[in-house]
Protein backbone atom coordinates (compact mmCIF):
# COMPACT_ATOMS: atom_id res chain seq x y z
CA UNK A 1 0.00 0.00 0.00
CA UNK A 2 1.19 3.16 -0.29
CA UNK A 3 1.85 5.61 3.13
CA UNK A 4 -0.38 8.63 2.82
CA UNK A 5 2.11 10.64 4.61
CA UNK A 6 5.61 9.85 3.01
CA UNK A 7 4.06 8.30 -0.76
CA UNK A 8 6.50 5.28 -0.46
CA UNK A 9 4.95 1.66 -0.33
CA UNK A 10 4.78 -0.32 2.50
CA UNK A 11 4.56 -4.17 2.85
CA UNK A 12 1.80 -4.60 5.65
CA UNK A 13 2.20 -8.68 4.68
CA UNK A 14 -0.37 -10.38 5.48
CA UNK A 15 -2.66 -8.20 8.04
CA UNK A 16 -6.08 -8.31 8.54
CA UNK A 17 -8.53 -5.76 8.65
CA UNK A 18 -8.54 -5.18 12.02
CA UNK A 19 -4.79 -5.60 11.93
CA UNK A 20 -4.61 -2.89 9.33
CA UNK A 21 -6.86 -0.49 12.00
CA UNK A 22 -4.95 -1.00 14.77
CA UNK A 23 -1.72 -0.50 12.61
CA UNK A 24 -3.18 2.62 10.82
CA UNK A 25 -4.46 4.09 14.32
CA UNK A 26 -0.69 3.74 15.37
CA UNK A 27 0.01 5.91 12.46
CA UNK A 28 -2.52 8.42 13.20
CA UNK A 29 -4.49 7.86 9.70
CA UNK A 30 -7.86 7.01 11.01
CA UNK A 31 -10.92 9.08 11.66
CA UNK A 32 -11.77 7.25 14.38
CA UNK A 33 -14.20 4.68 12.01
CA UNK A 34 -13.16 1.42 10.64
CA UNK A 35 -10.61 1.72 7.60
CA UNK A 36 -10.47 -0.33 4.15
CA UNK A 37 -7.15 -1.78 3.56
CA UNK A 38 -6.16 -0.15 0.53
CA UNK A 39 -4.03 -2.45 -0.96
CA UNK A 40 -1.69 -1.37 -4.52
CA UNK A 41 -4.73 -3.39 -6.51
CA UNK A 42 -7.46 -1.12 -5.24
CA UNK A 43 -5.88 1.55 -5.63
CA UNK A 44 -4.43 1.29 -8.99
CA UNK A 45 -8.55 0.65 -10.18
CA UNK A 46 -9.23 4.33 -8.56
CA UNK A 47 -6.16 5.84 -10.22
CA UNK A 48 -7.36 4.63 -13.66
CA UNK A 49 -10.77 6.28 -13.57
CA UNK A 50 -9.19 10.10 -13.40
CA UNK A 51 -5.95 9.14 -15.70
CA UNK A 52 -7.61 11.67 -18.52
CA UNK A 53 -8.17 14.36 -16.27
CA UNK A 54 -4.34 16.35 -16.94
CA UNK A 55 -5.17 19.34 -14.81
CA UNK A 56 -2.46 19.52 -12.12
CA UNK A 57 -3.15 19.80 -8.49
CA UNK A 58 -1.53 22.44 -6.54
CA UNK A 59 0.04 21.96 -3.11
CA UNK A 60 -2.12 20.84 0.12
CA UNK A 61 -1.90 23.80 2.77
CA UNK A 62 -0.59 23.65 5.38
CA UNK A 63 1.86 21.14 4.68
CA UNK A 64 1.73 21.95 0.96
CA UNK A 65 2.44 18.34 -0.46
CA UNK A 66 1.75 17.34 -3.76
CA UNK A 67 -0.12 14.42 -3.61
CA UNK A 68 -0.02 11.66 -6.10
CA UNK A 69 -3.41 10.33 -7.19
CA UNK A 70 -1.94 7.39 -5.92
CA UNK A 71 -1.65 8.88 -2.25
CA UNK A 72 -5.52 10.11 -3.18
CA UNK A 73 -6.58 7.04 -4.29
CA UNK A 74 -5.30 5.51 -0.75
CA UNK A 75 -7.52 7.92 1.03
CA UNK A 76 -10.36 7.06 -0.38
CA UNK A 77 -10.67 2.84 -0.57
CA UNK A 78 -9.80 3.54 3.56
CA UNK A 79 -12.99 5.55 3.34
CA UNK A 80 -15.33 3.28 1.56
CA UNK A 81 -15.46 4.48 -1.88
CA UNK A 82 -16.81 2.61 -4.99
CA UNK A 83 -13.63 2.92 -7.69
CA UNK A 84 -15.72 5.42 -9.63
CA UNK A 85 -16.64 7.79 -6.95
CA UNK A 86 -13.27 9.10 -7.25
CA UNK A 87 -13.55 11.35 -10.11
CA UNK A 88 -15.90 13.32 -7.55
CA UNK A 89 -13.45 12.67 -4.67
CA UNK A 90 -10.51 14.67 -6.63
CA UNK A 91 -12.89 17.36 -7.85
CA UNK A 92 -13.76 18.01 -4.34
CA UNK A 93 -9.69 18.45 -3.22
CA UNK A 94 -9.28 20.43 -6.13
CA UNK A 95 -12.22 23.22 -4.97
CA UNK A 96 -11.06 23.17 -1.63
CA UNK A 97 -7.73 23.81 -2.94
CA UNK A 98 -9.27 27.22 -4.53
CA UNK A 99 -7.30 29.79 -2.94
CA UNK A 100 -10.41 32.10 -2.13
CA UNK A 101 -11.51 28.63 0.07
CA UNK A 102 -8.72 29.31 2.13
CA UNK A 103 -8.42 25.86 3.79
CA UNK A 104 -5.43 26.41 5.68
CA UNK A 105 -7.99 28.94 7.54
CA UNK A 106 -10.50 26.51 7.58
CA UNK A 107 -8.70 23.90 9.28
CA UNK A 108 -6.59 25.58 11.69
CA UNK A 109 -9.89 27.43 13.30
CA UNK A 110 -11.78 27.31 16.40
CA UNK A 111 -14.96 27.09 14.19
CA UNK A 112 -16.44 23.78 14.01
CA UNK A 113 -16.57 23.93 10.20
CA UNK A 114 -16.21 20.79 7.69
CA UNK A 115 -16.33 20.54 3.84
CA UNK A 116 -20.03 20.67 2.75
CA UNK A 117 -19.96 18.47 -0.93
CA UNK A 118 -23.06 18.98 -2.87
CA UNK A 119 -22.74 17.10 -6.17
CA UNK A 120 -24.61 18.28 -8.75
CA UNK A 121 -25.56 16.93 -12.76
CA UNK A 122 -25.95 13.74 -13.92
CA UNK A 123 -23.55 12.27 -12.26
CA UNK A 124 -26.31 11.98 -9.28
CA UNK A 125 -27.77 9.21 -10.46
CA UNK A 126 -25.03 7.75 -12.30
CA UNK A 127 -23.74 6.80 -8.57
CA UNK A 128 -26.64 7.11 -6.71
CA UNK A 129 -25.93 9.82 -4.72
CA UNK A 130 -28.90 10.77 -2.14
CA UNK A 131 -30.85 13.84 -3.34
CA UNK A 132 -34.22 13.24 -1.90
CA UNK A 133 -35.23 12.53 1.39
CA UNK A 134 -32.49 12.45 4.59
CA UNK A 135 -29.89 13.65 1.71
CA UNK A 136 -27.69 15.12 4.56
CA UNK A 137 -27.47 11.73 6.49
CA UNK A 138 -27.38 7.66 6.92
CA UNK A 139 -28.14 4.97 4.37
CA UNK A 140 -26.12 6.28 0.95
CA UNK A 141 -22.97 4.68 0.04
CA UNK A 142 -22.01 7.04 -1.73
CA UNK A 143 -22.67 10.31 -0.15
CA UNK A 144 -20.94 8.81 3.20
CA UNK A 145 -17.94 7.86 1.35
CA UNK A 146 -17.46 10.78 -1.18
CA UNK A 147 -17.72 12.76 2.33
CA UNK A 148 -15.35 10.96 4.29
CA UNK A 149 -12.29 10.15 1.66
CA UNK A 150 -12.20 14.33 1.60
CA UNK A 151 -11.84 14.34 5.38
CA UNK A 152 -9.49 11.34 4.98
CA UNK A 153 -7.63 13.59 2.71
CA UNK A 154 -7.26 16.43 4.72
CA UNK A 155 -6.37 14.52 7.66
CA UNK A 156 -3.65 12.92 5.65
CA UNK A 157 -2.47 15.10 3.35
CA UNK A 158 -3.14 18.68 4.99
CA UNK A 159 -2.57 17.35 8.11
CA UNK A 160 -5.52 18.22 9.73
CA UNK A 161 -5.03 16.43 13.15
CA UNK A 162 -7.33 16.90 15.98
CA UNK A 163 -5.88 19.18 18.28
CA UNK A 164 -2.79 19.93 16.27
CA UNK A 165 -3.49 21.72 13.02
CA UNK A 166 -7.67 20.95 13.43
CA UNK A 167 -8.14 23.30 16.54
CA UNK A 168 -11.93 23.17 16.46
CA UNK A 169 -13.32 23.60 19.90
CA UNK A 170 -15.82 21.38 19.68
CA UNK A 171 -16.10 19.85 16.52
CA UNK A 172 -18.85 18.71 14.30
CA UNK A 173 -20.25 15.37 13.52
CA UNK A 174 -19.97 16.90 9.60
CA UNK A 175 -16.09 16.53 10.03
CA UNK A 176 -16.94 12.59 9.32
CA UNK A 177 -18.75 12.79 6.37
CA UNK A 178 -20.99 15.72 4.64
CA UNK A 179 -22.14 14.97 1.08
CA UNK A 180 -25.38 15.40 -0.69
CA UNK A 181 -26.79 15.89 -3.70
CA UNK A 182 -29.01 18.75 -5.84
CA UNK A 183 -32.73 17.71 -6.09
CA UNK A 184 -32.49 19.42 -9.09
CA UNK A 185 -35.44 17.09 -10.69
CA UNK A 186 -37.73 19.20 -7.91
CA UNK A 187 -35.69 22.22 -8.38
CA UNK A 188 -38.74 24.41 -10.03
CA UNK A 189 -35.92 27.09 -10.86
CA UNK A 190 -31.94 26.90 -12.19
CA UNK A 191 -30.01 24.46 -10.97
CA UNK A 192 -27.19 25.70 -8.33
CA UNK A 193 -24.15 24.66 -10.66
CA UNK A 194 -26.08 26.18 -14.35
CA UNK A 195 -26.22 29.36 -11.55
CA UNK A 196 -22.43 29.45 -11.55
CA UNK A 197 -22.05 29.09 -15.25
CA UNK A 198 -21.97 25.58 -16.05
CA UNK A 199 -23.78 23.66 -18.30
CA UNK A 200 -26.81 21.59 -17.70
CA UNK A 201 -24.69 18.37 -18.19
CA UNK A 202 -21.98 19.08 -16.94
CA UNK A 203 -21.41 17.19 -13.70
CA UNK A 204 -20.00 19.47 -10.45
CA UNK A 205 -18.63 19.37 -7.18
CA UNK A 206 -19.43 22.49 -4.78
CA UNK A 207 -18.04 22.25 -1.52
CA UNK A 208 -18.48 25.13 1.19
CA UNK A 209 -16.70 25.37 4.27
CA UNK A 210 -19.57 25.32 6.57
CA UNK A 211 -21.57 24.44 9.70
CA UNK A 212 -24.00 21.29 10.05
CA UNK A 213 -27.62 21.85 8.86
CA UNK A 214 -29.83 24.23 10.80
CA UNK A 215 -33.54 22.98 10.29
CA UNK A 216 -35.97 25.52 8.94
CA UNK A 217 -39.24 23.91 9.90
CA UNK A 218 -42.36 25.81 8.88
CA UNK A 219 -45.57 23.59 8.86
CA UNK A 220 -47.81 26.75 9.10
CA UNK A 221 -47.09 29.46 6.61
CA UNK A 222 -49.01 28.58 3.37
CA UNK A 223 -47.34 31.71 1.42
CA UNK A 224 -43.73 32.21 -0.03
CA UNK A 225 -44.01 35.45 2.28
CA UNK A 226 -44.78 33.83 5.17
CA UNK A 227 -41.83 30.82 4.57
CA UNK A 228 -38.92 33.91 4.30
CA UNK A 229 -40.26 35.25 7.13
CA UNK A 230 -39.20 32.04 8.85
CA UNK A 231 -36.36 31.71 7.06
CA UNK A 232 -34.82 34.95 8.17
CA UNK A 233 -35.65 34.57 11.35
CA UNK A 234 -33.58 31.22 11.27
CA UNK A 235 -31.10 32.97 9.68
CA UNK A 236 -30.26 35.70 12.00
CA UNK A 237 -28.52 34.02 14.62
CA UNK A 238 -25.58 36.22 16.51
CA UNK A 239 -23.56 33.59 17.15
CA UNK A 240 -22.75 32.19 13.71
CA UNK A 241 -19.22 33.38 11.51
CA UNK A 242 -21.24 34.72 9.31
CA UNK A 243 -22.31 38.07 11.12
CA UNK A 244 -18.66 39.38 10.83
CA UNK A 245 -19.64 40.03 7.33
CA UNK A 246 -16.69 37.77 5.76
CA UNK A 247 -18.37 34.77 4.29
CA UNK A 248 -21.40 32.70 1.71
CA UNK A 249 -23.81 30.69 3.35
CA UNK A 250 -25.89 28.02 1.93
CA UNK A 251 -29.78 27.55 1.83
CA UNK A 252 -30.98 24.22 0.98
CA UNK A 253 -34.77 24.55 0.35
CA UNK A 254 -37.00 21.65 0.36
CA UNK A 255 -39.08 20.77 -2.30
CA UNK A 256 -42.17 21.46 -1.00
CA UNK A 257 -41.26 24.93 0.38
CA UNK A 258 -39.99 25.24 -2.92
CA UNK A 259 -43.42 24.84 -4.82
CA UNK A 260 -44.74 27.55 -2.35
CA UNK A 261 -42.21 30.06 -3.26
CA UNK A 262 -42.22 29.44 -6.88
CA UNK A 263 -46.02 29.66 -6.81
CA UNK A 264 -45.76 32.84 -5.25
CA UNK A 265 -43.31 34.56 -8.22
CA UNK A 266 -40.10 34.26 -6.19
CA UNK A 267 -36.97 34.14 -8.03
CA UNK A 268 -33.59 32.70 -6.60
CA UNK A 269 -32.47 36.66 -7.23
CA UNK A 270 -35.56 37.59 -4.91
CA UNK A 271 -35.55 34.90 -2.30
CA UNK A 272 -31.82 36.00 -1.82
CA UNK A 273 -32.34 39.76 -1.64
CA UNK A 274 -35.44 38.91 0.77
CA UNK A 275 -33.34 37.06 3.13
CA UNK A 276 -30.52 39.21 3.29
CA UNK A 277 -33.42 42.23 3.65
CA UNK A 278 -34.73 40.22 6.54
CA UNK A 279 -32.30 38.42 8.53
CA UNK A 280 -30.72 41.44 9.93
CA UNK A 281 -29.98 41.65 13.27
CA UNK A 282 -30.92 44.12 15.84
CA UNK A 283 -28.04 45.41 17.95
CA UNK A 284 -30.10 44.85 20.97
CA UNK A 285 -29.14 41.42 20.56
CA UNK A 286 -25.89 41.54 20.21
CA UNK A 287 -23.31 42.44 23.20
CA UNK A 288 -21.51 46.04 23.08
CA UNK A 289 -18.39 43.77 23.01
CA UNK A 290 -19.32 41.92 20.26
CA UNK A 291 -20.12 45.04 18.13
CA UNK A 292 -17.51 46.25 18.61
CA UNK A 293 -15.36 43.05 17.52
CA UNK A 294 -17.68 42.89 14.23
CA UNK A 295 -16.38 46.72 13.41
CA UNK A 296 -13.41 46.18 14.05
CA UNK A 297 -13.35 43.52 10.94
CA UNK A 298 -14.48 46.18 8.55
CA UNK A 299 -18.31 45.56 9.21
CA UNK A 300 -20.34 48.33 10.24
CA UNK A 301 -24.50 48.29 11.14
CA UNK A 302 -26.28 49.66 8.77
CA UNK A 303 -27.96 52.08 11.55
CA UNK A 304 -29.29 49.41 14.38
CA UNK A 305 -29.01 46.42 12.81
CA UNK A 306 -25.93 44.15 11.28
CA UNK A 307 -26.13 42.07 8.19
CA UNK A 308 -25.69 38.47 8.61
CA UNK A 309 -22.89 38.57 5.42
CA UNK A 310 -21.68 41.01 2.94
CA UNK A 311 -24.12 41.67 0.82
CA UNK A 312 -27.06 39.05 -0.75
CA UNK A 313 -24.45 37.16 -3.07
CA UNK A 314 -23.09 35.95 -0.15
CA UNK A 315 -26.77 33.65 0.26
CA UNK A 316 -26.22 30.36 -1.81
CA UNK A 317 -29.32 28.98 -3.03
CA UNK A 318 -30.58 25.10 -4.34
CA UNK A 319 -32.80 22.83 -3.49
CA UNK A 320 -32.56 19.00 -2.00
CA UNK A 321 -34.41 16.98 0.50
CA UNK A 322 -37.95 15.28 -0.16
CA UNK A 323 -41.56 15.55 1.30
CA UNK A 324 -41.93 17.42 4.59
CA UNK A 325 -41.94 21.24 5.31
CA UNK A 326 -38.13 21.79 6.01
CA UNK A 327 -35.43 23.66 4.75
CA UNK A 328 -32.06 24.08 5.81
CA UNK A 329 -29.61 27.10 6.57
CA UNK A 330 -26.07 25.67 6.44
CA UNK A 331 -23.76 29.15 7.80
CA UNK A 332 -19.97 28.78 6.97
CA UNK A 333 -16.73 29.42 8.33
CA UNK A 334 -16.92 32.82 7.61
CA UNK A 335 -13.47 33.61 5.62
CA UNK A 336 -14.22 30.86 2.96
CA UNK A 337 -16.29 30.76 -0.45
CA UNK A 338 -18.06 28.60 -2.51
CA UNK A 339 -16.32 26.59 -4.55
CA UNK A 340 -17.16 24.70 -7.78
CA UNK A 341 -15.65 22.66 -9.54
CA UNK A 342 -16.42 20.21 -12.74
CA UNK A 343 -16.26 16.49 -12.74
CA UNK A 344 -13.75 15.15 -15.32
CA UNK A 345 -14.66 12.19 -17.32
Amino acid sequence: MKDISEQEVIDIGDMDVEAFNDFATEQGWGDGMPLFVPTEAKVAKFVETVRGDNRPIPPVPPRQVVPTLQSMAANAVMAGCKPEYFPVVTAALRAVLDPEYNLHGSLATTHSCAPVVMVSGPIRKQLNINCGSNCFGQGWQANATIGRALGLMLLNIAGAKPGEMDRSTQGNPAKFTFCFGENEEENPWTPYHVQRGFAPTDSVVTVMSGEGPHNLNDHGSTTGDGLLTTFAGSMATPGANTVYGKGPMLVIIGPEHAQTLKRDGYSIDSIRQELFKRSRIHISRISKENQDTYTSTGHMPDGDWFTIGRNPDDIHITVAGGPGKHSAFIPSFGGTSVSCVRIAG
